[in-house]
């Protein structure tokens, strides 16, 4: 963590006379889309969080055999499409962090940094869900933030209860149904790579900057996972 460059963490917590529930929004981001800004905001609304906090994965842990884009580049465009709500905020903490991007260290330097009248909500997807009892030190994922599960319309929630439950990791997972997410990062690389329009699908800031900075021009990238 010493290595961290002006960590650009938003000051929260310090009124000690009140609590503040921080959303943590996880994610490559390559690129941001309106998938993942409809669902910060969304569960800000429905969570009541005084901030969303977008952390850009610097090596995420899950895509190390895939190809990624520079940080920097995931970085700006994070900034660029949230800057127009000003209760989103991204950080730079796991870009200029080095090694491997695992959760459970990001929540445990977001838990030591901040107050304990500081709550933490951890943002992800409902299909993350599914998964993360088997994340590293998945136990101190439950015990450092409560989860904001976000689904789609018609989502089974079933399997990931009982998943969860099977567990024996104490979890506490708010489910929360997103309409958009049908927007994904993989569709909007491909159809830049064939050439296609992808408006409406990110905000025109982060289309200038796909369209500047010439990402996402490779053959290759058709064939890149999510």
């Amino acid at each position: 963590m010493d290595g961290t460059r002006a960590v650009a963490l938003p000051e929260v917590g310090k009124d000690p006379a009140r609590t503040y529930r921080l959303g943590i929004m996880g994610g490559t981001f390559d690129p941001i889309h309106y998938g993942h800004l409809v669902t910060a905001e969304q569960a800000r609304e429905a969570l009541d969080l005084d901030l969303v906090l977008f952390m850009p994965a610097g090596a995420p842990a899950f895509k190390l055999h895939q190809r990624v884009s520079a940080p920097e580049d995931r970085y700006a465009m994070t900034v660029l499409a949230t800057a127009a709500n000003e209760a989103f905020f991204t950080s730079r903490l796991e870009i200029d962090r080095p090694g491997v991007t695992y959760t459970a260290d990001t929540l445990r330097y977001l838990r030591a940094h901040y107050p304990n009248t500081v709550k933490l909500y951890f943002i992800t997807g409902a299909d993350a869900i599914l998964d993360i009892v088997s994340w590293r030190d998945a136990g101190d994922i439950a015990e450092l933030a409560t989860l904001i599960a976000a689904t789609r319309p018609g989502y089974d929630i079933t399997q990931a209860h009982e998943r969860i439950e099977a567990s024996g990791f104490p979890f506490d997972v708010r489910y929360i149904e997103i309409p958009a997410l049908a927007i994904s990062s993989t569709n909007i690389r491909q159809r830049v790579a064939l050439g296609r329009s992808i408006r409406y699908l990110t905000s025109e800031s982060v289309v200038g900057y796909i369209r500047k900075n010439r990402l996402y021009q490779d053959v290759d990238v058709i064939e890149r996972s999510a």
